[in-house]
């Protein structure tokens, strides 16, 4: 089969384009010219240059495709964040659908976000089914948090429209993804900071991890499952910031965070974020009160629905901390400080 990927060349695409190359299928992915293309040097992929905003060259990528997934997504929360957001997970999930629909593609993988999902306690973890909570007190009102939450949503209202339409969608949401690959870093930067230097607090919130790889492969089995419309959480291990940071602390060598990071700092910080964003947005980045808050609230989740349909993977977490670690060491980015390399399995 062929398959088209948006965001191949960011982390969690990586792992997406790799799954279909191990399988054998071929992959089409966009390749802008400013696009980092580290991770897909090697692989037998033909890239191709596609504006997402513009249609005719949309369905012309798409001719002999089998399947697409869209994994380009973005947090940005600097100015213009919101409009940037927009345009990938609004616009560009819209002129998708509607190409594919055109020129008979079949299959249609959404990759979209656990924002726009429930969340619940370790012995109550959340679902698919699971209501949001309000996002104006979780995720404020004109936050870059809620603009992510706003169109990573109204993507997915897109597409699962598109589904009802005779398209066969399916929408995932990869939770907290840890593996090699991760360029920027996202999701990783906990690890690659712990690395290079030690971090006495731990947030006192927790998430659901997995490992980017068995991400990528839940992504492929996703573009074969019937009925369309099926939505699936991609997350395995339930874990406090605690228990994580000290299963990295483990593997990078260094030693574990030794208190819970008071509460008053991250109210103190955002405060600051805000005052900040007024004199100049652009140094407020990173320091904003909605997304600092997340990190102290326990936001479990349960994936045995992808599990059961997807044959989502249930790889150590320490394995994926240990590739991911791995990676950063060879890149340069980071000493081997010592590092216990425990070889998980």
């Amino acid at each position: 089969m062929r398959v088209f990927v948006t965001g191949g060349t960011g982390f969690l695409g990586t792992h997406v384009v790799r799954a279909h190359v191990e399988a054998g299928d071929e992959v089409r992915c966009l390749v802008r010219a400013s696009s980092p293309t580290l991770a897909l040097d090697g692989l037998p992929v033909e890239r191709v240059e596609v504006a997402l905003d513009r249609p005719a060259e949309i369905r012309k990528a798409l001719e002999g495709c089998d399947g697409i997934q869209h994994v380009a997504g973005l947090f940005d929360c600097s100015p213009g964040g919101a409009e940037r957001m927009r345009a990938v997970h609004v616009d560009a999930t819209r002129h998708l659908v509607e190409a594919a629909l055109d020129v008979g593609v079949p299959r249609f993988v959404l990759c979209s976000s656990t924002v726009t999902v429930g969340w619940g306690t370790m012995e109550r973890p959340a679902d698919e089914d699971t209501p949001p909570p309000d996002p104006d007190r979780v995720y404020g009102r004109n936050t870059g948090l809620r603009a992510y939450h706003d169109t990573k949503q109204e993507g997915e209202t897109i597409a699962l429209e598109a589904a009802r339409r005779g398209l066969g969608v399916v929408v995932t949401y990869p939770d907290y993804v840890i593996g090699p690959w991760d360029q920027k870093p996202t999701s990783n930067a906990m690890i690659l900071q712990m690395a290079r230097h030690w971090i006495p607090f731990w947030p006192r919130g927790g998430k659901c991890f997995v490992d980017a790889a068995d991400c990528g492969r839940a992504h492929r089995a996703a573009l074969f499952h019937d009925p369309p419309g099926r939505r699936y959480i991609l997350g395995i291990h339930n874990l406090t910031y605690r228990d994580f940071m000290t299963r990295v602390a483990h593997v990078v060598g260094q030693v574990p965070p030794v208190m819970p990071l008071p509460r008053t700092a991250t109210r103190l910080v955002g405060l600051a974020g805000a005052a900040l964003s007024r004199v100049d947005p652009h140094l407020a980045i990173g320091l904003d009160r909605q997304v600092l808050e997340t990190t102290a609230a326990l936001r479990f989740r349960d994936g045995s629905r992808a599990r059961a349909d997807l044959g989502l993977s249930q790889t150590p977490i320490e394995t994926s901390i240990e590739a991911a670690y791995r990676w950063f060491v060879d890149q340069g980015r980071v000493p081997r400080r010592g590092a216990r390399l425990l070889h998980f399995r």
